[in-house]
This record gives structure tokens, C-alpha cells and sequence, in this order.
């Protein structure tokens, strides 16, 4: 088996990161906080960030904040669109658009490889006042 050049391996943590991206938004829409648990870092500093929320820093607030997110009757569908992965050092930040509700938030979500996986370290939406066209 040849080995991994840089530029393969930089595309293969994209192509992870975008899958965890998408099952990131998977768990969130399915309300499924085990598999939201399960997405976030384990052994690495996480950082959440919900609109509207103080600085969430440590693993056991953020996933309780996911608990009180995916277990709220009132919480309305979420549809995601325009991801985009971008390679750093050692991470993928993915930026992409979440719709809720009419109203469109800009959301970075930072992922790492955690032993063999690959995990969620950071997340942060905010509003977008002027949303791009849907690619």
C-alpha cells in the first residue's frame, strides 16, 4: 500500500470532518444525545458556544446543554446547508449554515482526531444577516 502524501492526508481529515459534520447535524436533528455525546472530545479542552448562551467549557455543560437542546418539545427543525471544510495544523473547522425556524445562524464546528476518531472541540452559531444562496 503506497503511503499517505501530505495532501492526501490533509484531504482525508477533510472528508472525516465533513462526515462527522454531518452526523454532528444528524444527532442534532434526530434528537439523539447519545450520538451527540458520543461526537464530542473526550480527552481534549471543548469549547460550545450557543446564540444566546454564556461560554460553555467543559464536557459535562456542554453535553447537559445538548440534553436540555434535543429534549425541548418547542425546539424546531434544524436544516443545514453550505458546508465547507477548511485544514489547520492538526484540526478542521467546518463552516456551514443552520436554518431554524426562517432564521439563518453561521456555524463553525472545529474538529480533531482523538485516538482513531474523529471528534467535535468546538462549536459556535450565531446569527447571519445576510445568508449566502444554498450550493
Amino acid at each position: 500500500m503506497p503511503a499517505l502524501h501530505a495532501f492526501d492526508t490533509q484531504t482525508m481529515e477533510i472528508d472525516q470532518a465533513l462526515f462527522a459534520n454531518d452526523a454532528f447535524y444528524l444527532a442534532f436533528a434526530a434528537r439523539d444525545i447519545d450520538h451527540m455525546d458520543a461526537l464530542w472530545a473526550r480527552n481534549s479542552p471543548v469549547i460550545c458556544l450557543h446564540p444566546g448562551w454564556p461560554a460553555l467549557t467543559s464536557r459535562a455543560k456542554i453535553i447537559e446543554s445538548w440534553q436540555r437542546i434535543l429534549s425541548n418539545p418547542q425546539q424546531k427543525p434544524i436544516d443545514v446547508y453550505n458546508a465547507e471544510a477548511h485544514a489547520f495544523a492538526g484540526a478542521v473547522a467546518v463552516v456551514c449554515y443552520e436554518e431554524l425556524d426562517g432564521n439563518v445562524m453561521v456555524a463553525t464546528n472545529l474538529f480533531i482526531t482523538e485516538g482513531d476518531r474523529t471528534v467535535l472541540v468546538h462549536h459556535q452559531a450565531g446569527p447571519c444577516g445576510q445568508p449566502p444562496p444554498r450550493t
